[in-house]
């Protein structure tokens, strides 16, 4: 295999972690009613080339339901719309109408609309266009409320006729929503202040025509990774002063964006709303420093280096990494060259993987995705596809067949895999990091944090220094040879060995189906289970039958039968039944006196001043799968937990749900698991306790705060 073949197929696993877009229904309906009317509209009746135009995606509501403005208040999630416009079209960003604030029970606020929303957005055609009409094509997802939440969503389009004699079309609607959009803050009718007073923001704004409306909110627009309360509002001769709560105690958070809505009544038709912008020193999170402080991010980069030094002892790791010594062992006496270079070939394996999960997640943060850790775990199509891949690298070693490539391409390669070579090396550089993207190591959680929130060039930099520290064993130990006086000689022993570590990898694919069934349930679990005993007899009968003494004809043979059986296998096993295999809901009860989180029900459980503890989790995390059966089960932590009362959440991110990502960001935390511990009162800091727990740790949390509470 060529030199430059192989990031082409590292990278071409990194497709594998695309995420799997659901399919989107026509209308939205519940109970035989439907919920969401959605259509697109355009206020010409014609595209002009080269002349800007909107077209606004305009959902009607069933009463008393309502969507999410695009920050949802305590819980929600905004409207999306993503366009497929035809090449050099392009389109702005959404136009949000001032929202009404909800409350709901439980004390949860949260910004949205009710009966009839139009977000419009700028559509720009290019100058020269020769088509007679355009199709503008667009998915549109949103989640709608009452009592109870459902997410819907619709693929969506229009087509207009392009010539230059368009006219105003939907004039009425347009004008409507245009006056209800918020307007640049009037520096000369309205003077804001902005001073921090503890944990609060306080917005003093000077206006008279503020002070003279019955009406007047504050409605906050915080950056992700800053957490805010409810606002209130004070009244005096010349104005309003708002309170501001935000959870984070980083003093250089100094001002929020948000917009004051003020009219008759908070829900009046004849509302105005202000857009205040957070000029000056922008409101960040602790973790966010700027990237030329050069000792912030050499701190930040040393804290990556040390965490991915640390996946090297993950669990799901270690198989691979023994086969690594393995070689190790292999070469002891041979040239230092060629220790080198097999060193080299691991560690570059290590690096294409990180460096392309890097470029992927860049495209992602720029297309306007939120940017996760592991994120490629919480795809069960990704998580099938590493068990394929575990079970052949595990009858590999057992000897049920060699991997073996043309002579052609086998110059200078002696092997793949588990056998000896250069190649070898590196796809074992690249398996060994796949199954380690699943852990947050310590250090490295606080590391991608920072990354995620900073530029492109900082996020490519920090993973290769994890990749930098994973790899820095093996170049060590490869440039180093004498070292390998301590390993043991090379022997019959070794053949044992090899097999021993082929049980371990199907002990990691015993882990990767549970992962699986945790998604999906026992039934995609058991038609995985068959799709990969299928897989095993086609490995056999290329081990059996494809041999270098077998004739072209029954080699030929073989192989057909093998791709008949695999790919006939996989189009009904995978394609129809483990796709229709149904999602474990998220709503699964925990075991034990763990509840099902969700921000709701914290925040009425804060309001009734309980102290509270979150587990943020998902089945393929072995960091979590440890912490929570050395430390959060066991009897003296489940003890202290019931005698000081403090109720128990579990967060399960397994299917990576989107209001726990939310929160995960909040926090800075690129990924599980997360440790939070809230003590009794909304006006308290939470707790943020490490990756890695110990009895002692958890321990003394609920000690502090007990002794808190007692000194209050």
């Amino acid at each position: 295999m060529s030199a430059w073949r192989l990031p082409r197929l590292a990278l071409a696993l990194v497709a594998f972690a695309l995420p799997v877009q659901p399919l989107t229904i026509s209308a939205q309906n519940y109970q035989g009613r439907e919920l969401v009317r959605a259509e697109l509209v355009a206020n010409t009746t014609a595209a002009k080339p080269g002349k800007p135009f909107k077209v606004g995606l305009l959902l009607h509501m069933a009463p008393g339901w309502h969507t999410y403005w695009n920050f949802p208040g305590d819980a929600g999630i905004p409207t999306e719309i993503k366009w497929n416009l035809p090449l050099e079209w392009k389109a702005g960003e959404i136009a949000w109408p001032a929202p009404l604030k909800l409350v709901e029970p439980g004390d949860i606020e949260i910004y949205g609309y009710r009966d009839e929303v139009l977000l419009a957005q700028e559509i720009t055609p290019p100058p020269d266009v020769h088509e007679a009409t355009v199709t503008l094509a667009a998915d549109a997802n949103w989640l709608v409320c009452e009592k109870i939440c459902i997410p819907g969503g619709t693929a969506l389009q229009i087509e207009l006729p392009i010539n230059e004699t368009g006219a105003p079309a939907n004039e009425e609607l347009f004008a409507r929503f245009e006056r209800s959009l918020p307007q640049p803050w009037p520096t000369e009718a309205a003077k804001a202040d902005w001073t921090r007073a503890g944990s609060s923001l306080v917005l003093k704004v000077r206006s008279r025509v503020l002070a003279s409306q019955p009406s007047v909110e504050f409605h906050p627009l915080p950056p992700e990774n800053v957490v805010v309360g409810h606002p209130t509002a004070e009244r005096d001769n010349d104005g309003i002063t708002f309170r501001i709560p935000i959870e984070t105690t980083d003093q250089n958070v100094s001002r929020i964006p948000g917009v004051v809505v003020f009219g008759a009544t908070p829900d009046s038709s004849d509302r105005n709303a202000w857009l205040l912008a957070a000029s000056g020193a922008v409101a960040m999170a602790k973790a966010i420093q700027p990237v030329n402080d050069a000792a912030t991010v050499a701190k930040f980069l040393l804290f990556g280096f040390l965490g991915g030094l640390i996946l090297n002892l993950m669990p799901c790791v270690l198989p691979v990494i023994s086969l690594k010594i393995f070689g190790f062992i292999q070469h002891a006496g041979q040239s230092r060259r060629r220790i080198l270079r097999s060193g080299l070939s691991f560690a570059a394996g290590i690096f294409v993987w990180f460096i392309g999960l890097a470029l992927l997640l860049i495209v992602l943060k720029n297309a306007g995705h939120a940017i996760t850790w592991a994120f490629q775990f919480t795809n069960p199509y990704f998580v099938l596809a590493m068990c394929i891949v575990v079970l052949v690298f595990a009858l590999n070693l057992f000897g049920v067949f060699e991997i073996s490539l043309p002579q052609s391409a086998s110059r200078g390669v002696l092997g793949w895999t588990s056998r000896e070579g250069d190649a070898g090396s590196f796809f074992q550089g690249v398996f060994a990091t796949i199954l380690a993207t699943p852990c947050t190591a310590p250090f490295l959680g606080t590391a991608l944090g920072f990354a995620f929130t900073q530029s492109a060039w900082l996020i490519l930099l920090m993973f290769v220094a994890i990749a930098a520290g994973m790899s820095a064993p093996y170049l060590l130990l490869s440039a180093q040879p004498a070292w390998l006086k301590f390993l043991p000689k090379p022997g019959a022993w070794m053949e044992h060995v090899k097999q021993l570590m082929g049980f371990l990898l199907l002990a990691t694919l015993l882990f990767l189906l549970s992962v699986i069934g945790a998604q999906s349930g026992l039934e995609a679990v058991i038609w995985a289970s068959c799709f990969l005993l299928v897989v095993s007899i086609a490995c056999w009968m290329k081990g059996a039958f494809i041999t270098p003494l077998a004739s072209a004809a029954r080699r030929g043979l073989v192989l057909v039968l093998m791709l008949v059986l695999v790919i006939g296998s996989g189009s009904y096993l995978i394609g129809a039944k483990f796709a229709e295999a149904k999602m474990q809901p998220a709503t699964a009860q925990p075991d034990g006196d763990w509840q099902v989180f969700t921000p709701q029900k914290l925040e009425a459980e804060l309001a009734r001043g309980s102290a509270v503890f979150i587990d943020f989790t998902a089945a393929w995390c072995v960091t979590c799968k440890f912490n929570e059966a050395t430390v959060l089960e066991t009897a003296a932590v489940r003890e202290a937990f019931q005698r000081r009362g403090i109720v128990k959440f579990k967060a399960d991110w397994t299917n990576a749900n989107p209001e726990i990502t939310k929160v995960l960001q909040q926090f800075g935390r690129p990924g599980v698991p997360l440790y939070v511990l809230y003590p009794a009162g909304k006006s308290v800091e939470p707790i943020v306790l490490p990756e890695l727990l110990t009895k002692s740790i958890v321990l003394d949390r609920l000690e502090s705060i007990s002794a808190r509470v007692a000194i209050e």
